[in-house]
C-alpha cells in the first residue's frame, strides 16, 4: 500500500436478529482493513436503500413497532418478528453488514497497478456493507467513474443500472424482440425505459396509478398501463398486440398479475389462428426478480403449455456473461448522469437511517420515495 491517509475505524451499520424474534439495527464502530494488492479503500459519500437490502436491513420485522435504543454515539433501534423467523435461525446472533453498493471517493490502494489506477478517482462500488463511512473494496467490485462525476451520483451503479441491461441483454439473448416490465415507475424502470429509447426496444411499463402513467409518458414512454384501472387487462392487451413483448420481468412476485400477463400474451398469440389444444407454440417467458407483494404467486394457467416461469438475479447472470460483462460496466459509467441516474426521497446520515420514524418511510419502498445513506455527511 502506498497511501495510508485514511482512518483505522469506521462508524457502520449491522442487523441482527437474535432467536427470541428481535431485529436491532445499530450504528457501530469497526476497524477499517488495509487494502490488499488489488484491493482499495473508498471514502463513502452515499449508499442508496434499494429493495434487495431490505431484506437483510429489516427482514419481516414489524417496523410500525419499532422503537430508539442505544445512545447518541451508537444510536439503534429494534422491532419485532412476528413471522417467518424460522426462515432467520441461521443468522441468529449474527451482527449482518448493509448495504449492496455506494458511491465515493478512494483514498488509498493497493500495490497493483489496477488499484493504483484507482487512487483519488470516484468510483461506485457493490460490496453487500455499504453503510458505512469506509470499506475495503476490491478493485473488480468498482467501476471509475469519469473525472468530475460528483460520488452521490455514483452511488447506485450496480444493482438497477446492471440489471436493467441484463433485462435487456437476456430478452437478445433468448430471442424475444420486445418486453414487460411491471414496476415502471421505480428508478430501475426509468432506467429500463431510457435504455429501450436509446436502442430501439419496445417496452410495455406496467404501474399502479394514473399519476405514474403521465410520468412515465413525459419520459418519453409510449406504452404504459396502470393496473389499478377498471380497463387494465384491455389495455395491457392492446400494449402487447402492438409491441409484440413475450418476456415478462416483474418485481411483484406475489398474487396473480404474472400468469394475467402471460395469458395477454397467449390472447395476442392465438387471435387468428387455427385452434389448438396446446395452446400457440410462442415461448411466453416470465422472470420474477423481486418480492414487492410476499403473497403466493398465482397462475391461472390460461396460456397454453408453451411457458416458462423462473427467478433472475443479476449476480448469476452476469457470471454467465462472463468478459461481456464489462461491456455493461462501461456503459454505465457513460452514462451515470444519463441514462443511469437515480433520484431520491430522502437523505440520511447513519444514525438518522435508524431513527424508527424514518424507518418505517423508507420500509414501505414507495415510488419517489427512495432513501440514500450519506455517512460521511
Amino acid at each position: 500500500m502506498t497511501d495510508s491517509g485514511f482512518p483505522s475505524t469506521t462508524r457502520e451499520l449491522r442487523s441482527t436478529v437474535t432467536e427470541d424474534g428481535t431485529l436491532t439495527v445499530d450504528v457501530r464502530s469497526a476497524d477499517v482493513a488495509e487494502p490488499g494488492p488489488d484491493e482499495v479503500v473508498v471514502e463513502i459519500h452515499a449508499a442508496p436503500i434499494n429493495p434487495s437490502d431490505l431484506g437483510l436491513l429489516i427482514g419481516s420485522a414489524d417496523v410500525s413497532k419499532a422503537t430508539a435504543g442505544g445512545d447518541d454515539a451508537n444510536p439503534s433501534f429494534s422491532a419485532p418478528i412476528e413471522q417467518g423467523l424460522d426462515a432467520l435461525a441461521a443468522r441468529f446472533g449474527q451482527p449482518m453488514p448493509i448495504g449492496n453498493e455506494g458511491g465515493g471517493v478512494v483514498v488509498a490502494a493497493g500495490s497493483s497497478d489496477a488499484a493504483q489506477a484507482l487512487l483519488g478517482k470516484t468510483v461506485g462500488f457493490v460490496s453487500g456493507d455499504a453503510y458505512a463511512e469506509y470499506r475495503t473494496v476490491h478493485v473488480m467490485g468498482c467501476i471509475a467513474m469519469p473525472d468530475g462525476t460528483d460520488p452521490v451520483d455514483a452511488a447506485a451503479p450496480f444493482v438497477n443500472p446492471l440489471t436493467a441491461l441484463g433485462m435487456v441483454e437476456t430478452m437478445r439473448m433468448e430471442g424475444h424482440t420486445a418486453l414487460v416490465h411491471t414496476v415502471g415507475a421505480s428508478n430501475l424502470g426509468l432506467m429500463l425505459q431510457r435504455i429501450c429509447i436509446a436502442d430501439g426496444i419496445e417496452l410495455v411499463n406496467i404501474v399502479r396509478r394514473p399519476e405514474h402513467v403521465e410520468m412515465l409518458k413525459a419520459n418519453g414512454a409510449t406504452h404504459v398501463v396502470d393496473s389499478s384501472a377498471a380497463t387494465f387487462v384491455d389495455d395491457l392487451t392492446e400494449a402487447l398486440r402492438a409491441t409484440g413483448a413475450t418476456i415478462v420481468f416483474d418485481a411483484i412476485g406475489g398474487g396473480d398479475l404474472v400468469g394475467t400477463i402471460l395469458g395477454r400474451i397467449e390472447k395476442v398469440a392465438v387471435d387468428g389462428a387455427a385452434y389448438n389444444r396446446y395452446g400457440s407454440d410462442k415461448l411466453k417467458q416470465a422472470y420474477i426478480y423481486g418480492g414487492l407483494d410476499r403473497s403466493p404467486t398465482i397462475l391461472d394457467r390460461t396460456f397454453g403449455l408453451t411457458w416458462s416461469v423462473a427467478g433472475w438475479l443479476l449476480t448469476p447472470f452476469l457470471a454467465k456473461i462472463g468478459p461481456d460483462a464489462q461491456r455493461l460496466r462501461q456503459r454505465v459509467a457513460d452514462e451515470i448522469t444519463t441514462t443511469f441516474a437515480s433520484s431520491y426521497g430522502m437523505r440520511l446520515t447513519l444514525d438518522e437511517a435508524v431513527d424508527p420514524a424514518n424507518v418505517v418511510r423508507y420500509a414501505k419502498m414507495a415510488t419517489g420515495d427512495k432513501a440514500l445513506i450519506t455517512p460521511n455527511a
